[in-house]
């Protein structure tokens, strides 16, 4: 059973705080030693574009070995724990690890509500109903990104955002990249953060090296290409926030002698469950989860999951250590257990666990 820890030496926290650094804001925190080196040098723009799930196994299996983003590949390096977009978006927009900032994954346990929110969308886990009549993580683990960041210790608008979800709300990849070109190409000395859920959102229901997600990954290294021919003094950074894998799912009702354990259903992720167990139950937990799973996944009490440091090195949010549950368990292989039977039957890729294919993402750095 071979596991992939985090390398929080080595990560994806590290590159929002080069670049914190790089337009005077310093906090000591660890930065990337190989982009400092890139950012010794003056440049009108530095951008960041993150392609969501695009791992260094997808670039590897999906894309030409010759071709534009292996040619610019500088680096592998290391997603957060779990390497899941709510924690590993959460931590480039931060600078800070998810034990820091607190959003472990799409499913959060707040013991301020006692309820499971799925936080992206602040619903309720099990209902899909509005989890309160106010942003839950935000008000629990809210954060200064490094876009405000920049702006506050500039004094004026210095940072963008380029996200579909944020105003002018780019719709497809050529808006996307449009945009940034745009920006670019007005004076000033400016950091722009972009986002992209793709090829996540393919590789989920597609599988990670179908036709499909193929030919869309060939697409947008076809149109950041294009893009970054029109640039200059320009520092284009292109990274993912984790990789993935395809992979096997059941649910977690189909194992009644586990659920039945449980005081409520698994949070944080399918491949990195948050398990609260009731106290009169824990021998019946475990010996059935080491019976079903044992070859499959990584089960580690919260004591060991704070002693190895798993979400980050860092200063805990207050709230950490009442988040997690009794157990964690992390998938260490190809199966995944899903919360419903719909999930488990729609999802072929899936991330969140620790082995290679998940943990280790690209550093492609292009400098025009």
């Amino acid at each position: 059973m071979k596991v992939k820890f985090p390398d929080y030496n080595n990560c994806i926290t590290n590159i929002p705080n080069s670049i914190l650094k790089y337009f005077g804001y310093e906090e000591g925190r660890k930065t990337s030693s190989l982009l400092d080196s890139y950012l010794k040098k003056e440049y009108d723009n530095v951008v960041v574009l993150l392609l969501d799930g695009m791992g260094k196994c997808i670039i590897d299996g999906n894309l030409d070995k010759e071709g534009f983003f292996q040619s610019h590949l500088e680096a592998v390096y290391s997603s957060t724990f779990p390497p899941t977009t709510v924690a590993a978006t959460t931590s480039m927009l931060s600078g800070m690890n998810p034990c820091e900032h607190g959003w472990l994954g799409w499913d959060c346990y707040f013991p301020q509500i006692n309820k499971n929110v799925t936080v992206f969308l602040n619903k309720e886990m099990e209902t899909g109903l509005s989890a309160a009549d106010y942003n839950v993580a935000f008000r629990y683990c809210g954060y200064e990104d490094i876009v405000q960041k920049i702006n506050r210790i500039c004094g004026k608008e210095t940072a963008y955002y380029v996200l579909p979800f944020l105003a002018p709300y780019p719709r497809t990849f050529e808006d996307i990249t449009s945009r940034i070109s745009d920006l670019c190409s007005q004076p000033g000395k400016k950091f722009i953060y972009s986002y992209w859920s793709e090829p996540d959102t393919t590789m989920h229901r597609k599988g990670c090296y179908s036709e499909e997600s193929k030919q869309l990954l060939q697409d947008i290294e076809s149109g950041v290409e294009k893009m970054c021919s029109g640039l200059d003094k320009t520092l284009f950074i292109i990274t993912a926030d984790h990789g993935h894998m395809d992979s096997k799912c059941v649910a977690i009702g189909d194992y009644p002698k586990i659920q039945e354990c449980l005081v409520r259903l698994p949070s944080i992720e399918p491949r990195a469950l948050n398990l609260f167990v009731r106290p009169e139950k824990k021998e019946q937990f475990l010996s059935e989860f080491q019976k079903e799973f044992g070859e499959k996944f990584l089960l580690m009490s919260k004591e060991e999951v704070i002693q190895r440091q798993l979400f980050g090195p860092d200063t805990e949010h207050p709230s950490f250590r009442d988040m997690l549950g009794d157990y964690l368990a992390i998938a260490v292989s190809d199966l995944t257990i899903c919360c419903t039977k719909e999930e488990a039957y729609i999802l072929i890729g899936v991330h969140a666990g620790m082995t290679d294919e998940e943990m280790e993402i690209p550093l492609i750095i292009i400098e025009k």
